[in-house]
């Protein structure tokens, strides 16, 4: 049986960590995740991650979070479970971020890390769909900042994690009214265009606009 995408529970999660990448020993540093359903904000979840490590001078400068703003902050340990719960059932949830391969990378790490198994989500990338269903003329790159200009979202992206997360929920529904024009209206339909959207973009990738 199909879903349909307004009975679909999205929870949609951006990240603040303390470099690029998990594998070269960057750490969370604040989690922020929205839960939708039919248009409506069900839930949030905002909480910083003490990362047990100084804070590059360039990533407080992008972000505004200090050392000091960490320092009584819960480590990924306490944090991990308690956004689990918030995620809610694999069977019921499709996590959605934009840049998702970047969010996922350091939430996988974080479950290796602590011995948990990742549940196997629905995952879907704000940046990939945008890609496919926005031309040039639309937007010069698929940046959260651009995207949300462009449809003027009620939370202006700043690089802190539920504020980012909010402004993706506004550029999600966005992107849902356009995907309605190609009569794309159930989350089955929904996936299957973005892993097509995702091996078109990969073949092209000299192509893509950067993020």
């Amino acid at each position: 049986m199909s879903t349909l995408l307004q009975e679909t529970t999205f929870v949609v999660v951006d990240l603040e960590t303390t470099g690029a990448s998990p594998k070269k020993g960057a750490a969370i540093t604040e989690i922020g995740a929205v839960k939708v359903q039919g248009g409506q904000i069900i839930g949030e979840f905002k909480t910083f991650v003490n990362p047990l490590a100084p804070i590059p001078l360039y990533i407080t400068e992008m972000t505004g979070i200090t050392d000091l703003m960490l320092a009584k902050a819960p480590i990924i340990d306490e944090v991990f479970p308690t956004f689990l719960e918030f995620a809610g059932s694999h069977n019921q949830t499709v996590l959605v971020a934009h840049n998702a391969p970047f969010d996922l990378a350091f939430l996988k790490s974080a479950a290796k890390d602590l011995n948990y198994a990742w549940p196997t989500y629905k995952t879907l990338d704000t940046v990939t769909v945008a890609r496919q269903v926005l031309t040039k003329e639309d937007v010069p790159d698929c940046k959260l900042g651009t995207l949300a200009q462009f449809f003027g979202t009620k939370t202006e992206p700043n690089h802190r994690a539920l504020d980012d997360a909010k402004a993706t929920v506004e550029v999600l529904h966005g992107l849902f009214e356009r995907l309605g024009s190609l009569e794309i209206t159930t989350l089955e339909g929904l996936l299957d265009f973005a892993k097509t959207a995702a091996h078109i973009q990969r073949k092209n990738y000299w192509g893509l606009s950067s993020i």
